[in-house]
Parts: C-alpha cells; structure tokens; sequence
C-alpha cells in the first residue's frame, strides 16, 4: 500500500457546480500496522507511566467525588474555549450558582452542556454500557441541546456534507467523507474500540481519536465529542480509575501542530508522527493532573487544619468548607439551603471562614452577597484564562 493511502483516500464529489475532494478514511487499525520502537516506543513508555501515577494519585484523593466534580467542569470551560467560546471556570461556577457571569449567557450554556454531557456518559459507562455510536449520539444530543448550533441535528449523524476551512467544500482545508460512506467508517470505528488486539490502548484511544476528527459524524461538536472518546476509552478499558486524564489543555497550547499532524497522518499516512504529538500530550496532562491533585489535596488539608483552630465555630466552618470543595462559589442563601443551617449560623461560618482569608467576598452587594473560594480555582483554573 501507498504510504500516502494508508489512512484513507480522497475521492471527487459533485457539489452543485463545482465538484471536491471528500477523505475517505482507511479502516482501523492502520494497516501496515504502526511501528512501536525508538522514540515512539519511548514516549509510549513515558506517557504510560505518566498515566499510571495520575491512576495511583486518584486513589489517595480523600473524596474523589468532590474533586472530579471540579475537574469535570475545568475540563468542560477548556474544550469549549477551543470551539472560541470566551467562559471561564469562574464564569461557569456564577451560572451554576445562579448568578450572572461576567461573558454571554450562550457561552456559559455550552460549557455547562459539556459537563452534563461528560457526566451523562461516564455515568452510562460506570453502569456497564458499552462504549458505542449509540452513547457518542446521546452524549452529542446533551451537548447541543439548546445551544448555538443545537438546530444542527443534536444526536443525529449528519446527513449532509461538512467541511473545515473556508467558505465552501470546494475551498476547504479538509473534506470529511460524504454521508454515504458514514455508515461503513463509523461501524468500523466502533468495532476497533471494542475489538481485542495488540494495540496498547492508549496508542488505541490516539488512533480513535483521530479517526472520529477524520469522520466528523455531526454537523456540530464534533472536537468536543472527539476529545472525550480519548477519556472515555481509558475509562471503559479500565486504565484509568477516574476520569482525570484531558487532553483539552494540551490541544488549546499546541493548537497549529495539532491540526498539522492530523492533516498528515491524512496526507502522507503519518500514524506513528500523529501518534508522536499525542503521547507526549498524555504524558504532559498526566503529570500536570498529578500536581494538580496533590495541590489540591494539599491546600484543602491545611485550610481545614486552620478552621479546626479557631475553637468555638470550628464545627459549622467545617462543614462549609466542605461545601465549598463542591460549590467554591457560595451565597448565605445557597449555604443555609444545602446545608440545613440558621441564616445566622451560615453568616457566622462565612465571617470566620473570611476572617481565615479561606473565602472572600467578591460580589460587592450590599444584599445577596457571594463568597469564593478562590485559591481553590486558582489551582483548577491554571491555563483556563
């Protein structure tokens, strides 16, 4: 086989007029197969490692729960911002605590669908469902339900030509196949992700990742849906306890090269140089997802330490500060209605809490006031603004 047809070919549509070229990706797995030695054995190596101590970190988290849920949602504002949507973390926490944020409601309703979305779908997989293009419909009908783009058959795999770059497909930088040869390529997608072969599986999940950009099933949200399958691979195989592995950071930094080594894998049937880029990916958000955790563990341990010293009051700021590990972003009226307190027991905790310089008040309203938690997404928020 021609090295330049190992991933796929190209094949002139008619389109009204003007004919194009559409890619028709090659079947997975890449055929000849991907050579694992020198350096893409190395990097291989290292990001495995990498991912292994990001595993054994999640184990020692005092509640998992609490920080995925942060994480998640650092993760939603990241991948969202790659698509151009200007939210950040802080902006997200506002909407969720029903304030207004400081950008467009239409951005902050995206980020926030993306993490219903994650949270819709690694709750199917927990449960036992099979990573499938059933679950990539349903996780794609959440991300664009009322959103921009939400009139773009949310669930549904496009029926229509798309293309990226320019105005048209026959000016495009890339032609994703016709509808026509949707069928053939996705269901061989999916039976990649489930087959039983050689592939180590986080080579495995890079192949998938760049086969579903190449397909771009949905007329919207497909990078979204594309970045996830690399989690939710890792998560279904069993390679990751948690969630915590996101290559959205990575991607956002080294945009240009991304795009690069994706169009030559296509061009040129580059698999091991594309494979090249995303290994040290994984290995770069591994270890930063590592340092993140124990920052966090580390900041929340020391702040309940000092709660615990002031003595009378120590109990109710505890439970606050326990809140606030979920919700770092917290009005009196928000504290009193999870936590079942007193309006003044609430107010007294966040005073002392204040007075720890744990929570400061950012509102500046005299009335409904609100109280960050801002070391804590500073910590979250590294690359997000």
């Amino acid at each position: 086989m021609k090295r330049s047809l190992r991933a796929g070919r190209v094949e002139i549509q008619q389109g009204g007029k003007e004919g194009y070229g559409a890619f028709i990706p090659a079947r997975l797995p890449p055929s000849p197969a991907v050579t694992l030695n020198g350096e893409l054995q190395t990097l291989l190596e290292r990001a495995s490692r990498a991912l292994g101590r990001l595993d054994g970190i999640s184990l020692l988290l005092p509640d998992p729960r609490l920080f995925l849920h942060m994480y998640v949602r650092k993760e939603a504002v990241l991948s969202s911002q790659i698509e151009g949507t200007q939210s950040s973390l802080s902006d997200l926490l506002l909407f969720e605590n029903n304030e207004i944020p400081d950008v467009g409601i239409d951005d902050v309703r995206e980020v926030s669908n993306y993490t219903a979305a994650m949270e819709y779908g690694l709750e199917r997989l927990r449960n036992g469902f099979p990573l499938s293009l059933r679950l990539i419909r349903e996780i794609h009908g959440i991300l664009m339900e009322n959103a921009r783009g939400g009139d773009k058959t949310p669930g549904e795999f496009r029926r229509s030509q798309n293309w990226i770059g320019g105005s048209r497909p026959g000016d495009a930088r890339f032609v994703p196949p016709p509808p026509h040869e949707l069928k053939a390529s996705l269901d061989n997608l999916e039976k990649f992700l489930h087959a039983q072969n050689s592939v180590p599986l986080l080579v495995k999940a890079g192949l998938a990742h760049a086969q579903f950009e190449t397909i771009h099933p949905f007329l919207d949200g497909n990078g979204r849906i594309g970045r996830l399958l690399i989690t939710f691979l890792l998560c279904a195989e069993g390679a990751l306890t948690q969630p915590l592995l996101y290559l959205s950071l990575y991607l956002k930094e080294h945009r240009d090269e991304y795009y690069e080594s994706l169009q030559r894998m296509r061009t040129e049937g580059d698999w091991e140089g594309w494979l090249k880029f995303y290994l040290r990916g994984v290995e770069s958000v591994a270890l930063q997802a590592t340092s993140t955790a124990r920052n966090i563990v580390q900041l929340l341990e020391a702040d309940r330490q000092r709660i615990q010293g002031i003595g009378k009051g120590a109990s109710s700021a505890l439970r606050v500060h326990e809140l606030l590990k979920e919700r770092p972003i917290l009005s009196i009226a928000s504290t009193v209605g999870a936590l079942k307190m007193t309006k003044p027991t609430a107010a007294s905790a966040m005073e002392n809490l204040q007075a720890l310089n744990i929570v400061r008040e950012e509102s500046g309203r005299r009335r409904d006031r609100y109280y960050v938690y801002r070391r804590y997404i500073n910590v979250l928020n590294e690359g997000t603004e």
